[in-house]
C-alpha cells in the first residue's frame, strides 16, 4: 500500500478537495483508504475565541432589563 501526504481544505459544501497532482495518482473506481488529521488551536487561539464570545455576549445583553423579560407561564 502507498502513502501520500499533501494539504486539502474542505469547502463550504463539506467536501475534501484533493491536489491534481494526487489525482493523477489514483486509478478511476480505485478502492483508497482515508485518514483525516486536523490542526487543533492552539490554547491562545481558544482564549481568544473565548474572549471574543463573551464580549460578544456582553454587547448582545448590554441595555437588556431583567424587567423587560417575558417568561412563560405554563
Amino acid at each position: 500500500m502507498k502513502a501520500y501526504e499533501f494539504p486539502a481544505n474542505v469547502t463550504d459544501e463539506g467536501k475534501i478537495e484533493l491536489p491534481n497532482a494526487i489525482w493523477q495518482q489514483l486509478a478511476n473506481n480505485q478502492q483508497v483508504k482515508v485518514i483525516i488529521l486536523v490542526n487543533e488551536p492552539t490554547e491562545e487561539e481558544q482564549e481568544e475565541a473565548a474572549a471574543w464570545h463573551r464580549l460578544a455576549a456582553e454587547q448582545l445583553l448590554k441595555g437588556y432589563s431583567e424587567d423587560d423579560a417575558i417568561y412563560d407561564t405554563i
